[in-house]
């Protein structure tokens, strides 16, 4: 028996076990950037989501009402519009009662 034979071996499974490794955390690497980008994306339509929700509303009372509601609160109260604090910042500013309020929808991150 060729006694560098089991030398080569050992070498060939140690290459295999590092070749193993090195495979499973490129993927657990694109994996973790991969959910990042899809939370990313998903929390930018939400907000987009929340924003549009918010519009309607607001057009929806003028168009029963006659008026733009004058605050968030009102909408909430009347309109059913919730949304997550922690998450969101939502800034609705009246320009007149016959205007469209300009309503801005930020993510926290």
């Amino acid at each position: 028996m060729n006694r560098f034979a089991h030398e080569k071996k050992s070498h060939s499974l140690l290459r295999q076990l590092l070749t193993t490794a090195v495979i499973f955390l490129c993927a657990a690497f694109f994996l973790v950037i991969g959910t990042n980008a899809v939370s990313s994306t998903a929390s930018d339509e939400q907000a987009k989501s929340l924003q549009t929700a918010i519009t309607r509303s607001a057009v929806q009372c003028y168009a029963a009402e006659g008026a733009y509601p004058e605050s968030l609160d009102y909408l909430c109260e009347h309109y059913g519009i919730s949304w997550d604090a922690e998450k969101y910042v939502v800034d609705y500013e009246i320009l007149g009662a016959n205007l469209m309020p300009t309503i801005t929808v930020i993510p926290i991150d």
